[in-house]
């Protein structure tokens, strides 16, 4: 072993037993591999009461003061021998060492009133996010009125950035998925020889359910985050307070463009990503089960109804101006500051994945006699 290496020994003396701190007590020797480690358990080991000698130890900086004084619970062994510079590290290191705060035990009272203070905090999410509901809709009515007043710059924009931008990923993902199910279809249907069934399969379950929940979760992922980014921004640069000042509807420049211009986009998007899923499983099922795709096309019309195509279609539609609320509700709540700005951005995708996945049983339930 190096000298150098910082270590404990026992010793007997005639005053009795004696921990003897060899090596140089630095950071740069702790950061050996599992030193740390070894050190803090031969520590734990030594007797509490027993005499200590630094005197031995060819350097103690802060880190080894600091693994010292934990070791002695915070107070100065006696006896303990030592030199002055030594001591002057130590002391200092006791000087400033702060006591953890002794963790409260929560009561049930505390129990009770930590339920009720988030039970209060959900509710008042909910009113905000009906008065938002409220607000969108008086404006759509202010746009109806005077058409010509409306930012349609601002809904065109928005319906580039997120519906002509999402194609690529929406594209690829649905693809992937189409594959995945068809090979997984195909396992199955070819031990019962009911290959022909992978049209019916794919055709309702893309079409019907996976092609409209699969592009909202994607969009809220890559969408939602995006506009309670750009509003949260806007409130930490003290944008949306010269709004105010200048008299400008934030619920009209701001939340009703996006909204509509998801309204918009997401039908369309979910469309196309249940074409490149069909795709997908087309492509699989030619290679699995031998299935052309012109018998696919062919018979796709026939297994899947024209009710499922528009159930999906509004399905989408309510999708996408609720991951729009849901985004601007947390921007407007961000505040200025950026941890506040990075909390509200995850709210944000996770309760827009958990409100797409929770309507979109809610429509499976209320519509299960829908074009099947």
């Amino acid at each position: 072993m190096d000298q150098s290496t910082p270590r404990i020994e026992q010793q007997s003396t005639p005053q009795g037993k004696s921990t003897l701190v060899l090596g140089q007590w630095t950071a740069a020797q702790f950061a050996q591999p599992r030193l740390l480690e070894t050190l803090e358990t031969d520590l734990r080991s030594a007797p509490p009461s027993g005499r200590w000698d630094l005197t031995k130890a060819d350097l103690v900086d802060h880190v080894g003061g600091q693994l010292l004084w934990d070791s002695w619970g915070g107070k100065w062994p006696e006896p303990v021998e030592l030199l002055p510079a030594q001591r002057a590290v130590i002391e200092r290191v006791a000087q400033f060492t702060a006591q953890p705060p002794a963790r409260r035990k929560i009561s049930l009272r505390g129990r009770y009133l930590a339920v009720g203070e988030a039970v209060l905090r959900a509710v008042e999410h909910v009113q905000s996010f009906v008065r938002l509901i409220g607000e969108l809709t008086l404006n759509i009515g202010r746009l109806a009125r005077a058409p010509h007043e409306g930012p349609w710059r601002d809904l065109s924009g928005h319906l580039y950035r997120i519906g002509a931008t999402a194609m690529p990923i929406t594209a690829l993902v649905g693809f992937l998925i189409g594959v995945v199910l068809a090979y997984l279809t195909s396992q199955q249907l070819r031990q019962f020889g009911a290959d022909a069934y992978i049209v019916n399969i794919l055709g309702v379950a893309l079409i019907r359910e996976l092609g409209p929940m699969l592009a909202a979760i994607l969009i809220a992922g890559r969408s939602g985050s995006a506009i309670t980014a750009q509003i949260g921004v806007m409130r930490v640069t003290e944008e949306l307070d010269a709004m105010r000042v200048m008299g400008i509807s934030r619920g009209y420049r701001l939340v009703m463009p996006r909204a509509m211009a998801l309204a918009v986009a997401m039908p369309l998007i979910s469309v196309w990503t249940t074409v490149c899923a069909l795709a997908g499983g087309m492509l699989a099922a030619d290679i699995s089960l031998g299935i052309t795709p012109t018998y696919f096309m062919n018979a796709l019309p026939q297994a899947v109804s024209p009710g499922n195509l528009v159930l999906a279609s509004s399905k989408s539609v309510v999708f996408g101006v609720l991951i729009a609320l849901i985004g601007c509700h947390f921007g407007l709540r961000v505040q200025p500051n950026t941890q506040s700005l990075g909390e509200g951005t995850t709210a944000s995708v996770v309760t827009s994945i958990t409100v797409v996945i929770l309507v979109d049983a809610l429509f499976a339930v209320l519509f299960k006699e829908v074009g099947l």
